[in-house]
C-alpha cells in the first residue's frame, strides 16, 4: 500500500519519516509549500518523494492518505484526481496512535486538548505526578522532570500530534547519548501530552477542558468541537459536563467522567468556592469517577491552588477528575496543587517592587477570557488593566468588536497595548489609553505604585511572551 502524508506544516515530515523507516512507501504533499531545504533532505534519505495531487493520476491499487483534522480539502476533493483507487484516510493524529501503538504501555499517559485551559492543566498535572519525572509537551515546549529539575527537551515546538512522537523521541535521546553505551530505560515514568485539535487516542485518560467557543477550522468545513471529538478515542475521558451535553451528547464510551463548576449532576464538581488573587480554597466532590484500575470512586477533598478566576478553578476540576481517573492518591493531588503557582508566561502572580502584577497571557485569548479576568479582580481600584496582543498566532482569531463593547461597558482604568490592542483602540466610544510597547505599562505599573492586571494575546514564537 501507497502512503501519502499531506501538509509538511504541521507535523507530515516527521509522520512521513516515521513510517518510511517502518519500510512503508511514503509519498507527501506539501500543500502550503512551506518545506524547509533540511527536511526535504531528509524526505531524500528515506526516500520520500514529493508530489502534487495531480500525480495521482499515475497511481494504482490502494492508497492511505494521513491528512491534519483541518485540512481544507474534503475526501471526495482529493479522489478526484484519481478515482480508482482504493482510500482510506486517517487524520494526522490517527497515524501517530498507529506508530506509537506499542509504547508507554507500562506508564500513565494523558492527552489534553480543549479551547482554553490546556496548557494550564498540563502544569497542575506536572505537579501531581513530579515525583514519577513527567514528560511534558505543550505549547511551552517538550520538557522532562528528573527529580523535579526540569530538562527542556525543546523550547520551540508546536502541539501538533506529530510533535507528541517528537517530545519521545527527544526524551530518548536524551537517555541514549549518541556517544553511544548502554541502552537506558526511560527516564520517565508519565507522560503529558499538550494537543490543538483534538488527541491521538494514545492516553489512558484524554481531559477535555472545553468548548467556550466552537470556532471554524479547514476553511468553515469543520469546527473546534468536530476536531476534539477525538478525545473520545482514550480509554477514560474526562469532559466539561456542559461540552459533553451541547456536542457530545450521542458519544458512546464506557468510561466518560464528566466535572463541572455549576452543574452537581456531573461526577466532579465543587462547593464553598472562596476565591483570592493569592489561593483559592474549594471542596471537590466526586461521585462515580471510573478509574484505570476499573474501580469507580467517590469522595472529597479540600484543595488550595493558584486559581484567582473561575476559569481557573473549572481547570482544577479537570486536572483533579484526571488524576482520580488515574486512581492517583488524593494526598498526592492535594499536594501537587498546592504547589502550583501559575506558569510563568501565561498565568501568574509576581511583586515588582510594591506593585502586584497577575498575568494572563495565552494565544488563545478571547473575549470570554478577558471577562473571566477582569471580573476576578472584584473592582479592586488599586488594578490597571491593561489589554492588547499580537496577531495570527491560532486558529481562533480575537473578536475585537465584541472585546470594544466589553471595555466600553467597564469602569476600571484601562490601557490597550500591542498591535491588537492599537486596532481594539479605534473601536471603542470612549478615550481610551494607548502604550504601543508592552514593557512600558509595566513600567507605568511600577513607577505609580499600581497593580497591574495584564491580558495579553502572545505569539508562541515570541517566547519572552509565552
Amino acid at each position: 500500500m501507497n502512503i501519502l502524508v499531506i501538509d509538511l506544516t504541521h507535523g507530515g515530515v516527521k509522520i512521513a519519516v516515521s513510517l518510511a523507516k517502518k519500510g512503508k512507501s511514503v509519498y507527501c504533499f506539501d500543500i502550503y509549500n512551506t518545506i524547509k531545504n533540511i527536511e526535504k533532505r531528509m524526505l531524500d534519505i528515506y526516500g520520500i518523494e514529493l508530489i502534487q495531487l495531480d500525480d495521482l493520476k499515475k497511481f494504482n491499487g490502494d492508497l492511505k492518505v494521513i491528512y491534519p483534522i483541518h485540512l481544507p480539502l474534503s475526501n471526495d476533493e482529493i479522489k478526484q484526481y484519481n478515482p480508482d483507487l482504493n482510500y482510506t484516510f486517517i487524520t494526522h493524529h490517527d497515524a501517530v496512535a498507529e506508530i506509537l501503538n506499542d509504547w508507554g504501555k507500562d506508564i500513565n499517559k494523558i492527552e489534553v486538548t480543549g479551547v482554553k485551559g490546556k496548557t494550564s492543566c498540563v502544569f497542575m498535572l506536572k505537579d501531581i505526578l513530579i515525583d514519577d519525572n513527567p514528560l511534558i509537551l505543550s505549547s511551552l515546549g517538550a520538557l522532562i522532570y528528573e527529580d523535579k529539575k526540569e530538562i527542556i527537551l525543546q523550547k520551540n515546538i508546536s502541539i501538533t500530534p506529530a510533535n507528541t512522537k517528537e517530545c519521545i523521541d527527544l526524551a530518548y535521546r536524551l537517555a541514549n547519548p549518541i556517544c553511544g553505551g548502554e541502552i537506558k530505560n526511560q527516564i520517565y515514568n508519565c507522560a503529558i501530552f499538550e494537543s490543538s485539535l483534538g488527541v491521538s487516542g494514545i492516553g489512558d485518560v484524554g481531559l477535555l477542558t472545553n468548548i467556550v467557543e466552537d470556532y471554524p477550522i479547514a476553511k468553515n468545513k469543520s469546527s473546534a468541537s468536530i476536531a476534539k471529538k477525538q478525545v473520545f478515542k482514550c480509554d477514560i475521558v474526562c469532559c466539561e459536563k456542559e461540552s459533553l451535553d451541547k456536542y457530545y451528547s450521542a458519544i458512546k464510551h464506557e468510561k466518560i467522567n464528566s466535572f463541572s463548576l455549576n452543574d452537581k449532576s456531573s461526577n466532579l464538581y465543587a462547593e464553598n468556592i472562596d476565591y483570592s488573587l493569592d489561593e483559592t480554597t474549594a471542596i471537590i466532590i466526586y461521585k462515580d469517577i471510573k478509574t484505570k484500575s476499573g474501580e469507580v470512586i467517590s469522595g472529597e477533598m479540600e484543595i488550595k491552588t493558584f486559581a484567582p478566576g473561575s476559569h481557573h478553578v473549572l481547570n482544577v476540576l479537570g486536572v483533579v477528575e484526571t488524576a482520580l481517573s488515574l486512581n492517583i492518591d488524593t494526598g498526592r493531588i492535594i499536594n501537587g496543587l498546592r504547589n502550583y503557582k501559575g506558569i510563568p508566561g501565561r498565568t501568574n502572580k509576581k511583586i515588582i517592587e510594591n506593585s502586584t502584577i497577575i498575568e494572563e497571557i495565552n494565544p488563545g485569548i478571547n473575549t470570554k477570557a478577558i471577562e473571566a479576568s477582569i471580573n476576578m479582580l472584584d473592582n479592586d481600584s488599586t488594578y490597571i488593566i491593561s489589554i492588547g496582543g499580537d496577531y495570527g498566532i491560532t486558529c481562533e482569531e480575537i473578536d475585537e468588536d465584541s472585546v470594544a463593547d466589553l471595555i466600553d461597558d467597564i469602569d476600571e482604568e484601562i490601557i490597550l497595548t500591542g498591535d491588537v490592542g492599537k486596532s481594539i483602540s479605534k473601536k471603542v466610544n470612549k478615550k481610551i489609553r494607548y502604550i504601543s510597547d508592552y514593557k512600558s505599562v509595566y513600567n507605568l505599573a511600577i513607577e505609580t505604585d499600581r497593580n497591574l492586571l495584564f491580558i495579553y494575546r502572545s505569539d508562541y514564537k515570541t517566547l519572552s511572551k509565552r
